[in-house]
């Protein structure tokens, strides 16, 4: 006999009095639990949501201080765990989310093809087109440097908060470690990689309109960029050096000191070629260039390697035998 899996939805909330009401009005009848995370919310949007709902499904969670979106998403997590959620949908209370699409996300967790579902707003040339100069830009950056630290080559649009996530992975997630503010969604995507769980884009049209983004895109950029790399400098040890060692390793290993080796001493002879005006001999330009040669040749395969080494099997069907 099939169970009804049960469907949770995480609102985190800070500074969206303005949409946090009208985006739960969208939310369908089916969901079995909405639970609404004030962050410390200077507008009060906790308070005004029990003030607007008397559905006992709507449920509101009150942060003391401010912990980021992270940490609102995580607090979310764990009171949809505890109610008996099996997969737990994060809409951003901004009202950018159409919840119409919800079933959308959830049905590839459901049927076990996936174990993390996101939404992806560059998969449509028109829904590109809607999306502000400044966030395009930005996005497009922050994707490919998400796509090196996590390793989901195939996947976009890394910062979109729409997503779904089965209950037992969250139970297998490092959460204590993981980043509590902006850097969630990519931390996210880093950790569910190390879990080697699958991932699956769900195209979507955001709505903009009057709001305002809380991100300072000066100050998270360089903290974007630091913890990608030390992102991608984690996942490489441990996926190709300590959980497992293959021809990619090798790789690697090898390409990074040939391709640093040719390029050190072909820029060594070309400051100083030992006397002014002289050509430097054959052999000096082969010691210089093959090493360059192999190596990028050789970290190229490394990447394509990277690229076709994507999760397939779904994590949740492994974790207590095949889904019920």
């Amino acid at each position: 006999m099939l169970v009804k899996k049960k469907t949770g939805i995480v609102i985190p909330c800070y500074k969206v009095s303005v949409h946090i009401c009208d985006l739960i009005r969208e939310i369908s009848d089916d969901v079995d639990f909405i639970f609404v995370v004030d962050d410390c919310c200077p507008e009060k949007s906790g308070s005004l949501v029990e003030d607007t709902f008397s559905d006992p499904k709507i449920r509101v969670i009150y942060h003391p201080t401010n912990q980021g979106v992270g940490g609102a998403v995580l607090t979310g997590y764990q009171a949809a765990i505890k109610a008996g959620a099996d997969v737990i949908v994060k809409l951003d209370g901004d009202g950018q989310m159409d919840p119409a699409l919800i079933p959308e996300f959830i049905a590839p967790i459901l049927h076990g093809k996936a174990d993390y579902t996101k939404g992806n707003r560059f998969f449509g040339i028109e829904a590109v087109k809607q999306m502000p100069f400044v966030r395009l830009i930005g996005n497009a950056g922050l994707s490919f440097l998400t796509k090196l630290s996590s390793g989901y080559w195939n996947l976009f649009d890394p910062t979109n908060g729409f997503t779904a996530i089965s209950a037992k992975v969250i139970d297998q997630l490092p959460v204590n470690k993981i980043s509590r503010r902006y850097f969630f969604e990519s931390d996210m995507l880093f950790r569910l990689n190390i879990l080697r769980a699958v991932i699956i884009d769900i195209p979507m049209i955001a709505k903009y309109s009057t709001e305002k983004s809380n991100l300072k895109v000066s100050r998270e950029f360089p903290q974007f960029l630091l913890k990608n790399l030390l992102n991608f400098i984690k996942r490489v040890l441990y996926n190709y050096f300590i959980r497992n060692f293959n021809y990619a390793s090798l790789e690697l290993l090898f390409g990074i000191p040939l391709l640093g080796f040719g390029i050190v001493f072909g820029a060594i002879n070309w400051i100083d070629p030992g006397q002014p005006g002289a050509l430097a001999s054959a052999g000096t330009v082969m010691l210089a260039a093959l090493p360059v040669i192999i190596g990028f040749q050789m970290l190229l395969g490394f990447v394509n390697y990277d690229m076709a080494n994507i999760p397939s099997q779904p994590l949740q069907g492994r974790l207590h035998g095949k889904s019920s």
